[in-house]
């Protein structure tokens, strides 16, 4: 019996990252699911992989938290020797006006998306380079493409991302590697849970409002050798928004 693909998944616990989970899961990956603080949910997460006969584990670490990430990617490395999947979904937001904005509001962004995809892609792109082999999906965002109002900090870390991972798809393409971002639009998480939800589907030409579902689905669509062909691009999930 063939060992299984491994997935990593930071920020899984809840919400579009839970989705991608059990989506993974339930195509065959083992999935790691990370999460920064809520242990309850991460078990939860991990509850929704194996009632679908699914199989994972959850790992807590901050990914904005260089040292202890490098101390978990290297634990995940040495019991499984390789990591087919990586999805950076972890995020954070602190909304408000530009010129309203303390300097902790983009510190804290930049820290956890910015270097958080740093601290944890490097270490496990580097295990993907011999096997000429693996797929890296970054959750960015509809703010990143549009720029909304008030969410400054939130695209600019965002856009950050996609300029990353176009960058580091250019270099590790001819090595079998491939690295992509889903776009999210308005999704029903709770990060737009006390936004008034007639006016959001004002705001899209499909007039609802996204599953957590729907974004996981293309994300596993990206991770599968359907999307061979398919590097340093922006796929955006939003009903039409952008």
């Amino acid at each position: 019996m063939s060992d299984p693909d491994i997935a990593v998944v930071t920020g899984g616990s809840r919400g579009i990252g839970r989705a991608i989970c059990a989506e993974l899961a339930a195509h065959g990956y083992y999935v790691i699911v990370n999460y920064k603080s809520n242990e309850k949910a991460a078990l939860e997460t991990l509850e929704i992989i194996k009632q679908n006969n699914g199989s994972g584990e959850i790992m807590k670490f901050d990914v904005a938290d260089y040292e202890e990430t490098q101390k978990c990617a290297k634990d995940i490395i040495s019991r499984y020797k390789y990591v087919n999947v990586l999805v950076n979904n972890a995020g954070i937001t602190a909304d408000g006006l530009f010129l309203m904005h303390k300097k902790e509001d983009w510190d804290s962004l930049i820290n956890t998306t910015i270097k958080g995809f740093y601290n944890i892609t490097k270490p496990i792109l580097q295990k993907m380079v011999p096997k000429h082999r693996g797929s890296v999906v970054s959750i960015a965002s509809v703010s990143a493409l549009v720029g909304n109002r008030g969410q400054s900090n939130y695209s600019a870390v965002k856009a950050a991302i996609i300029g990353a991972t176009r960058s580091i798809a250019s270099e590790v393409a001819r090595l079998g590697i491939r690295l992509n971002v889903v776009a999210p639009g308005l999704i029903d998480t709770e990060m737009i849970k006390d936004a008034p939800q007639d006016m959001i589907k004002q705001m899209i030409p499909m007039n609802r409002i996204g599953r957590p579902e729907e974004v996981a689905k293309v994300v596993r669509f990206l991770c599968s050798d359907d999307a061979s062909y398919i590097t340093g691009q922006v796929i955006s999930v939003n009903g039409g928004m952008y």
